[in-house]
C-alpha cells in the first residue's frame, strides 16, 4: 500500500500542485498498486486522492483516518469528521475509516466509536478500523461489539511490539494488521549501512526525525549497523533491495495484511523497486539471519501506540506538541462538601446511592468500587480481562481528574463473582500495575447488576 503522510512534508517544502500529485497517485495505481493510505490531517493527502479516483473512476482503494481533537465529542461533530473526508475524498463512502484515540483514561474516545459504528451501519463508512491501537485496547473494543477489521500500528525490523499479545489478539478475532513504518522512515536502506550517525540535525524528514528516535530507544546507531549489514546480506542473495527485505520480513508475519511504504508524490514512488516485493521469497536461513540481528535490538519499549501516549515520546519533535495542544480533564470535577474535590463519571448509580467516581482529600484520592460501565453500556462483553482493563481506566481517569496519575495508587481491592475468573482479572492488574506494585486484595463476591465479572476500588496519594 502506498502511504501519503509524506503529502504534508511535501507542503512544508512549498505549494504542491493538487493534478500533479493526483497523476503520480494515477502511476501507482497503474503499476497495480491501487490501495492508498492518509489521514484527515496529512495536508491535502484526502483532496488529491479524490482527485485521483474520480480520474480513474472507482478503482482504488482510499484508506484515511480521524485524528479526533482530546476531549469529548458529539454525534454531530464525529459526523461532521466523517462528511468532510467525504466531501475531500468524492465519495459517497469511506473504504477504510481508521480511528486514533490519544489516551484511554478519557471515555469519550468509546463514545466516537460507537458513533462511527453507526456511520457504519448507515453506509457512509464501508469498513472501521483502528490505528496506534494497544493489544489490550483492541480487544476490548472487539469484545464489546464494535466491529473492527483493522489495527494499523508500527511494524518494522527495529520495532517488534506487533509480535506478541497484538498478534494474538488479532488471529484470534479475525482482525488484520496493516503496518507503517517498515523502512523506519528510510533507515532501513542502503543509503544509511556504513554511514556515521546524523545526529537529530543531520536527519531532515519529520519520518526520519522520528524513526532516529527509534533507533535511539533500540540501542542507538552503532547497533543499527549489524541490523543494516544483515538485511543487506539478505537483500544481495536474492538480488533486490534493503527496502524489499525489510518490507517482506514483516509482510510473512502473522495476521499483516499489508505494509505501507511512503511515497513522495511526483518525486519519488518507487515504483519500480516496490514491485519486486510480489516475487520476493525469503527462506528460513534469510528468516533466522533477521531475527537474529533484530533481536540483538532494545526492544522498543511499550505496546503499540504508546510512543503517542507515555515518555518516551518516540515522535518527530520528541513530544506530542506538534499534535495536540492539551487534554482536557478525563471526567467532570466537582468542590465540596468542605475541603473535598470529588469527581464524576456520570453512571446512574453515583445519583441514585449518592456517591462520587472519586474523592480528594488533602493528597489522598479514594477510588470507589468501579465496574466496567459507559453510561448505560457495558464495555468488555463477557470476557473478564476486557472488563478489567476498562475499569482501571476509569480508575486512572478519575484519579488523573483529581490531580494525580495511576503510579500514585497504593492499594487496590478487587471483587469477582466466579472465582474462575480471578486468573484473566489478576493478570490484566498486573499489566497495569506491575510497575507500580500496590497493595491488592482479591475476593469472590455478588456484584450488582448484569454481565459484570470485576469491581475495583482503589486508594492513591499523591505524588507517592
Amino acid at each position: 500500500m502506498t502511504g501519503l503522510w509524506q503529502v504534508a512534508d511535501l507542503e512544508r517544502e512549498g505549494p504542491l500542485e493538487v493534478a500533479a500529485a493526483a497523476a503520480a497517485m494515477d502511476a501507482c495505481a497503474e503499476a497495480g498498486f491501487t490501495t492508498f493510505d492518509m489521514a484527515d490531517h496529512y495536508g491535502s493527502a484526502e483532496e488529491i486522492a479524490g482527485v485521483c479516483a474520480a480520474r480513474r473512476g472507482g478503482d482504488v482503494q482510499l484508506l484515511t483516518k480521524w485524528t479526533p481533537e482530546p476531549g469529548p465529542h458529539t454525534s454531530a461533530t464525529v459526523r461532521e469528521a466523517v462528511d468532510r473526508s467525504l466531501e475531500r475524498l468524492r465519495a459517497a463512502a469511506i473504504d477504510l475509516l481508521q480511528f486514533h484515540a490519544w489516551r484511554y483514561a478519557d471515555p469519550s474516545w468509546l463514545d466516537c466509536l460507537f458513533v462511527l459504528q453507526e456511520l457504519k451501519e448507515e453506509g457512509l463508512i464501508r469498513h472501521l478500523g483502528l490505528t496506534n491501537f494497544d493489544a489490550a485496547h483492541l480487544d476490548m473494543v472487539l469484545n464489546t461489539g464494535i466491529k473492527v477489521v483493522s489495527n494499523q500500528i508500527c511494524c518494522s525490523l527495529l520495532d517488534g511490539r506487533a509480535s506478541g499479545a497484538m498478534t494474538e489478539v488479532c488471529v484470534r478475532h479475525g482482525v488484520q494488521l496493516l503496518a507503517y513504518g517498515t523502512l523506519a522512515g528510510g533507515l532501513l536502506t542502503e543509503a544509511w549501512l556504513g554511514a556515521d550517525d546524523p545526529g537529530p540535525e543531520g536527519v531532515k524528514t519529520w519520518s526520519e526525525m522520528k524513526y532516529r528516535r527509534f533507533v535511539e530507544a533500540a540501542g542507538g546507531w552503532e547497533r543499527l549497523q549489524p541490523l543494516l549489514a544483515a538485511i543487506r546480506a539478505v537483500a544481495e542473495k536474492h538480488g533486490v533491495s534493503m527496502a524489499n527485505v525489510a518490507a517482506r520480513a514483516v509482510l510473512d508475519r502473522p495476521a499483516v495484511a499489508g505494509v505501507i511504504i511512503g511515497a513522495r508524490l511526483g518525486r519519488s514512488e518507487h515504483i519500480a523497486d516496490n514491485l519486486r516485493l510480489a516475487s520476493l521469497r525469503l527462506d528460513a536461513e534469510d528468516r533466522e539471519v533477521l531475527a537474529v540481528a533484530s533481536g540483538a535490538m532494545d526492544p522498543i519499549p511499550g505496546d503499540c501506540g504508546d510512543e503517542y501516549r507515555r515518555p518516551p515520546y518516540l515522535t518527530a519533535a520528541g513530544d506530542l506538541s506538534h499534535h495536540v495542544g492539551g487534554f482536557p480533564s478525563p471526567y467532570p470535577v466537582h468542590d465540596g462538601p468542605g475541603s473535598r474535590t470529588r469527581a464524576v463519571s456520570g453512571t446512574v448509580w453515583e445519583e441514585v446511592a449518592g456517591f462520587s467516581r472519586a474523592v480528594r482529600t488533602g493528597d489522598h484520592i479514594a477510588v470507589s468500587g468501579t465496574t466496567a460501565t459507559h453510561g448505560d453500556r457495558l464495555i468488555g462483553g463477557a470476557d473478564p480481562a476486557a472488563q478489567t482493563h476498562f475499569v482501571i481506566d476509569k480508575i486512572e481517569g478519575a484519579i488523573e481528574a483529581l490531580g494525580g496519575r495511576l503510579e500514585d495508587v497504593y492499594r487496590t481491592r478487587i471483587f469477582i463473582p466466579k472465582l474462575a475468573d480471578w486468573e484473566p482479572v489478576a493478570r490484566a492488574h498486573g499489566q497495569r500495575f506491575g510497575a507500580i506494585r500496590p497493595a491488592n486484595t482479591l475476593v469472590q463476591a455478588g456484584l450488582i447488576g448484569s454481565g459484570y465479572l470485576v469491581e475495583i476500588e482503589a486508594e492513591a496519594r499523591v505524588g507517592s
